[in-house]
């Protein structure tokens, strides 16, 4: 019935070195030859991921990595850092070697197509986005108790994307319309049905000589004055709340922008991805002057799916139909797309095609990411990828949904598959890491919302009940 408990996809033993069959080996091999990143944020994602000095030295004085637990526990009973308590990369160590993999425990089940499914920034709420209109925000601190049932407004096709703000008093969904909907979070009633019990407040984002279009990436700025959004009229569009007006649109690629989103908190630096191949850098301190790209990445052979950022306005990967995730440096970009890939098989479409074998071993002549990890399938869908959590991590890996149902991690450093979930029996698009605890959320095509934890609940899955899902194709 596709409840099959979670598994890491490397093999374990119950004692190897002081680590218990639950802890991650991350020296394991993925099937893909992979060397390890000889880049500064090897160093950067060791500093914030790994183990005081004194306490990864082993007996002959060499480092040994991973650390145990019970060293680093004696490490911090003994001061080992002077400071009588483990530092944040301490924390990291330990809480990055235990995976919320055990379970799942089922959250939700629909009859429709999972398409969103997100924690929001301090890990109290989770936002589940459906095909059939629904959009769900569940209080996690509150046993996942539902605290607004949304019926979503003029629905085109499916809700395409879904953005709280930094606040968490609002979430904005966009669909195939140039109409983005504004709903409040916080107001009394449980049951949101547009424009029947609340107001779901209208944005346009079309203008005078484009009015006809759909956006499948929204996103709130840091400080939620603005919403970023990708359509499929090439353009990028920036909305300003306080003035509610569309402030800046840019006719960014040469086809559809599935991917945007804001480089770090200051809000300057806008990433985008399109089906053109190509990942873009916009500053947009020096738009207005010059009305072109900071920069241009190039080195995906197929449309990009999705963009996630680190955060820090230098690095971001992204999933694309060439079926990898690319990790990028902007320092790298180039001012143009100055090397096409080649001829492109205007014959294949991802969306009910598998991918050519042949073409799994291409490599872009001018690849400008810094590293490239495969294993997953970007199949049907813009599968979406993700930086594993900061606080807990130390952003060490790299997870996406995947075609063939399941959920990939990869680690950032050695490209190492350390762990696949196993449970859904559709496309996952969509899935998230919780931002503190070892929680992880996974939906799916199948209409599952799915949790998994470390060290797991215990708790037997409820039987399938629902309807089965009619195979329609969408984006």
């Amino acid at each position: 019935m596709g409840y099959a408990m979670s598994r890491l996809e490397i093999e374990s033993e119950l004692c190897n070195g002081g680590k218990t069959i639950n802890e991650v080996a991350t020296s394991q091999k993925s099937e893909n030859t992979f060397c390890n990143l000889d880049h500064e944020i090897m160093q950067l994602t060791k500093l914030r991921s790994g183990p005081h000095k004194h306490l990864s030295q082993g007996v002959t004085g060499k480092w040994e990595l991973p650390v145990s637990t019970v060293r680093m526990l004696m490490g911090r009973e003994g001061n080992y850092s002077g400071r009588g308590r483990f530092s944040a990369a301490d924390r990291c160590h330990m809480l990055s070697r235990y995976l919320p993999v055990n379970g799942p425990w089922l959250l939700d089940q629909m009859t429709s197509r999972a398409y969103v499914s997100q924690f929001s920034a301090d890990g109290s709420l989770f936002v589940a986005g459906f095909q059939g209109s629904h959009i769900r925000i569940y209080n996690v601190e509150r046993g996942w108790k539902v605290q607004k049932n949304i019926l979503a407004k003029s629905l085109r096709w499916t809700v395409t994307d879904t953005s709280l703000s930094p606040d968490q008093r609002y979430l904005v969904y966009a669909s195939m319309s140039p109409i983005v909907h504004i709903v409040d979070v916080g107001s009394a009633p449980t049951e949101s049905l547009a424009n029947v019990t609340e107001i779901h407040d209208g944005l346009d984002f079309s203008s005078d000589d484009d009015y006809s279009f759909g956006i499948f990436s929204v996103k709130f700025s840091t400080d939620g004055r603005e919403i970023v959004a990708g359509s499929n009229n090439d353009s990028i569009y920036v909305y300003d709340l306080g003035a509610n007006k569309l402030a800046l649109r840019i006719r960014a690629h040469d086809s559809d922008v599935n991917t945007v989103c804001f480089a770090d908190e200051s809000g300057h630096l806008i990433y985008s991805g399109s089906d053109d191949n190509l990942c873009k850098v916009w500053d947009r301190r020096c738009f207005m002057a010059k009305g072109k790209p900071a920069g241009v990445l190039t080195g995906h052979l197929e449309g990009i799916t999705f963009l996630d950022s680190r955060g820090d306005g230098r690095y971001f990967i992204s999933n694309a139909k060439d079926q990898t995730i690319k990790l990028w440096d902007i320092r790298k970009m180039s001012a143009n797309a100055f090397c096409p890939a080649g001829p492109r098989n205007d014959n294949w479409d991802y969306r009910w095609m598998d991918y050519p074998p042949h073409a799994r071993e291409m490599k872009h002549p001018c690849d400008l990411s810094v590293a490239t990890y495969k294993g997953h399938s970007v199949l049907e869908t813009l599968i979406r990828c993700y930086f594993s959590p900061s606080y807990s991590t130390g952003q060490k890996y790299i997870y996406t949904g995947s075609h063939d149902s399941c959920v990939y991690i990869y680690d950032l450093i050695t490209g190492a598959q350390v762990a696949v979930l196993n449970h859904h029996t559709s496309p996952v698009r969509d899935c998230s890491w919780h931002p503190y605890y070892p929680m992880f959320a996974s939906s799916s095509w199948d209409g599952d919302v799915v949790v998994w934890e470390f060290p797991g609940r215990g708790e037997a899955p409820t039987p399938r009940t629902k309807k089965r899902i009619q195979s329609r194709h969408f984006y």
